[in-house]
C-alpha cells in the first residue's frame, strides 16, 4: 500500500470511528421561567417516597408531562418511574404559562419542594377547582377532611417541543 492510500484509509478510519461516536442530536426544547441551574435530576420516585425529606430543597427532576392546567397553564404534572406516579409543578399564575402542547412531551423541570397542609375548607375549595379545570362534577361528599399536598413550586422548565 503506497503513502497516500494509507492515509486515505487513516483518514476513512477516522471518519468511520468519529461518526459512531458521535451522540445522536437532541430534539428541541422550549425554555419557561428561569434557565435550569441543577445539573443532577431526582426522581419523582425518590422524591414521592419520603417527599418530606426534600421540603424546602432546590430539585431539577425530569420525565413526561402527563397534566397540564387547562384554564390558565399555571401547572404540569410530570410522571414518575413507576406506574400511576406524578408530581405536580405549580407555577405562578401569569408568569410562566404552560401550553397544552406540552402534553406528552419530555420536561427538565427545577423548582422548590413545598407542602402544603390543607383545612378542609381549602380542601373542598382546591377539589370544587381541580373539577372546574378538568370539566368534571364536583362532589364535595368526596372530601371527607383536611388533605396534605407536596408539590414543586416551579422556577423553570425546558420542555421538548412537540
Amino acid at each position: 500500500m503506497s503513502c497516500r492510500q494509507s492515509a486515505i484509509a487513516g483518514l476513512a478510519l477516522l471518519a468511520v470511528v468519529a461518526a459512531c461516536s458521535t451522540p445522536e442530536p437532541e430534539p428541541p426544547y422550549t425554555q419557561y421561567g428561569d434557565h435550569l441551574t441543577l445539573t443532577q435530576a431526582t426522581s419523582v420516585s425518590a422524591i414521592l417516597t419520603d417527599p418530606d425529606a426534600y421540603v424546602g430543597q432546590q430539585l431539577r427532576i425530569e420525565g413526561t408531562v402527563v397534566g397540564v392546567c387547562q384554564i390558565q397553564g399555571c401547572w404540569i404534572a410530570v410522571a414518575g418511574e413507576n406506574e400511576g406516579e406524578q408530581l405536580r409543578v405549580k407555577v405562578e399564575d401569569g408568569v410562566i404559562v404552560f401550553p397544552e402542547t406540552a402534553m406528552g412531551q419530555h420536561a427538565r423541570v427545577e423548582g422548590v419542594m413545598e407542602k402544603l397542609e390543607l383545612t378542609m375548607e381549602e380542601s373542598l375549595a382546591q377539589a370544587e377547582h381541580h373539577a372546574e379545570e378538568n370539566g368534571l362534577e364536583f362532589d364535595p361528599e368526596s372530601i371527607t377532611g383536611p388533605e396534605v399536598i407536596y408539590q414543586l413550586r416551579g422556577l423553570g422548565a425546558e420542555i421538548e417541543d412537540a
